[in-house]
């Protein structure tokens, strides 16, 4: 922690610098006895440009982590692209730096840092371990959360352990905040002002009396300020009015720590205090200054950052059915390079049956889902039928960026269905040529958001296949899977399959247990959802069990949570024996298991409207949020639109 070696002679006084990314704190508002302060500030045309003189300055300057802080400040301000021309250039000393270059990058629009932060987290002889858990915590990212769950589950580096929590917490782990609040009483101080920091920007209104109580007991100026302002970004009266105080101490790291404070409190009220700071003779406390007084000159929200959601339930039909377009179904969603969302789906032409007509169809997002550009094609109708049922997938294990596959369906008649892929290698701006999946005769169905890539790097399709689903009497589903192992270059099908009665098993989806075992999971007939297991990446597979959940004849997904590694399952939480399909696809549920899918807790509807239909749900995971999609069946009409859904991650581990 040696950002403000400059100001503090403290290697672990780093986290009086970091910026609050909790705007969900703001939205708190202050503590009783103040009359609200206004929304906004508004700054002259002279104002703003030192403001942005100071961020350049400081951006240019020697001195590294102002330089940061001045690079965060012109993220915000929207200048993240003339920040990334000027990281590229800079050089770093140490892995503690390498972080701080990584994190601001990120920050700026390129998510392809966030993999250095993870390999500094991950090597236990670098120095830079705390700065990348700390950096993670500030841009809400946790990869697939394993090496954070490793550092917070160590004791030997509590400083380690309690950012890794930090960030793990913030990203939606249900009871890791918990174990931080164990450490305000803790004998090291600069553990405690850890815990205090933390608990300020994601803790909440039960750790106001005991952060209060510690400022008023506290001597030392810099750790007094750690109380005040987590107190103030919950609300507290007391640790807003302790802020302003703090804009004009003698102490520069205090000034600093609170001008950085004044962003996310909102504190209006002392744009005054900061203005004059624009002059201070540290140029940390000019660069947090400059910042705060551009933010606070913005209406609330507009700032893009870390938890500026939260809470937010973010529910949009993007592709709502139209006579010409009655059905919009089977979507899939992934994070790109530099954030924005890209949300795929069928489009249908004329009709809403299966063999219809359809194409796959886009539209991307820049702020998160809540709204969605014009839609593009992203594959035409090469199918004597249809093209359908899409997959958005990174082709290597917990890739960030790199080789994108876009996985679907060619649908030439009742017995010629086969799975493609095609990968693009510039964000999806353009995809290859098809690679043919299942190279075989018959009726293959995988559905949308179905592809697994296990942490071997092998990709794995789950697939059902019959010879011909309109035979008399049905076609007969049986699972199995092809299988790369060079990256969707070449293809097999795994050695076993997997069987259920009637019609059999269908619309099989697989998890990753533990880089030896691997979960599927299959629609039966029989009221419950089927499993079965592989120990060597779905080439051979168990006799079938299954869930202790009721199920129709429908299909569930399910995928990993990345802050706490527990499994997500959603699905249609009801059986009614002898109905149609065993019953409607109505309410739309979420569960969470810890053991491996042996029980499920947590159980929490996403819909339930009774005369409406849900079902096919993608689910990808970015930063603090749960990503979904499915479709949604209007039964008056008959119509089927694609909507999309946004969450906190922490939404699946709260009670209703």
């Amino acid at each position: 922690m040696s950002e403000r070696l400059s100001l503090v002679r403290s290697s672990t006084l780093n986290t009086n610098r970091i910026f609050i990314a909790a705007m969900g704190a703001i939205s708190m508002g202050i503590g009783a006895g103040f009359a609200a302060p206004p929304e906004t500030i508004e700054l002259n045309a002279a104002t703003r440009e030192r403001c942005v003189q100071v961020l350049r300055e400081g951006l240019a300057s020697e001195e590294f982590w102002p330089a940061m802080h001045a690079a965060e400040g012109l993220t915000y301000a929207g200048m993240g692209s003339e920040v990334l021309s000027a990281l590229a250039l800079r050089k770093a000393t140490d892995d503690q730096q390498q972080c701080g270059l990584a994190r601001e990058a990120v920050r700026a629009g390129d998510r392809k840092p966030i993999a250095r932060m993870l390999a500094i987290l991950e090597d236990e002889k670098s120095i830079g371990r705390t700065h990348a858990a700390e950096s993670l915590f500030k841009v809400s990212e946790v990869g697939n959360g394993s090496a954070l769950r490793g550092a917070a589950s160590q004791d030997r580096d509590l400083k380690l352990k309690l950012m890794a929590e930090a960030a793990l917490a913030r990203c939606g782990h249900p009871s890791d905040l918990d174990d931080v609040r164990r450490y305000l009483t803790h004998d090291d101080v600069e553990v405690r002002k850890s815990a205090i920091w933390i608990l300020g920007q994601i803790g909440s209104q039960e750790d106001v009396a005991p952060i209060e109580r510690m400022m008023a007991s506290e001597k030392e100026p810099l750790t007094r300020a750690y109380c005040a302002h987590a107190a103030a970004l919950q609300g507290s009266a007391a640790g807003r009015a302790a802020l302003g105080e703090n804009l004009q101490s003698e102490v520069p790291a205090v000034r600093t720590y609170a001008a950085d404070f004044a962003t996310f409190c909102r504190a209006t009220e002392y744009a005054d205090r900061l203005i004059k700071l624009l002059d201070d003779t540290t140029l940390d406390v000019r660069v947090r200054s400059a910042q705060a007084l551009l933010a606070m000159a913005q209406p609330r929200g507009v700032l893009e950052i870390p938890l500026a959601a939260k809470g937010e339930d973010i529910s949009r039909d993007v592709y709502a059915a139209t006579a010409a377009n009655p059905r919009y179904s089977e979507g899939s969603v992934i994070a790109l390079a530099d954030n924005t969302l890209l949300y795929a789906t069928t489009e249908f032409v004329g009709g809403g049956a299966d063999h219809a007509t359809a194409r796959i169809i886009a539209r991307t997002s820049n702020d998160r889902g809540r709204t969605w550009g014009e839609p593009r094609v992203l594959q035409e109708n090469t199918g004597k039928q249809n093209v359908m049922s899409v997959t958005l997938r990174r082709l290597k294990p917990d890739a960030i960026t790199g080789p994108l596959g876009m996985f679907y369906l060619v649908k030439n008649g009742p017995d010629d269905l086969k799975v493609y892929l095609r990968i693009s290698n510039d964000e999806a701006a353009t995809f290859g040529s098809p690679i043919l999946v299942t190279n075989a005769a018959g009726y293959h169905v995988m559905n949308n958001d179905r592809v697994t890539v296990l942490s071997s790097g092998r990709l794995v399709c789950p697939i059902a296949w019959t010879d011909d689903v309109f035979k008399q009497g049905g076609g007969h589903f049986v699972s199995f899977c092809y299988l790369s192992d060079d990256e969707g270059k070449t293809w097999r099908k795994s050695v076993d399959q997997v069987d259920q009665p009637k019609r059999g098993a269908m619309e099989p989806e697989v998890v990753e247990l533990s880089a030896k075992e691997v979960l599927l999971i299959i629609r039966t007939q029989d009221g419950r959802i089927a499993t079965s297991r592989s120990s060597d990446g779905g080439d051979h597979w168990s006799a079938p069990s299954e869930f202790s959940v009721p199920a129709p004849e429908s299909p569930a997904t399910i995928r990993r949570i990345p802050a706490t590694g527990d499994l997500l399952l959603v699905w249609n939480n009801n059986y009614a024996a002898g109905t149609n399909h065993g019953g409607k696809r109505t309410p739309l549920t979420g569960a969470v298991s810890s053991d491996g899918g042996k029980t499920w807790q947590h159980t929490r509807n996403l819909e339930a409207e009774p005369n409406a239909a849900y079902a096919y749900t993608s689910i990808a995971f970015h930063r603090d949020r749960a990503l979904l999609s499915y479709y949604v069946a209007d039964e008056k009409t008959g119509r089927i639109s694609s909507r999309f859904r946004s969450l906190p991650v922490r939404w699946f581990y709260e009670s209703p």
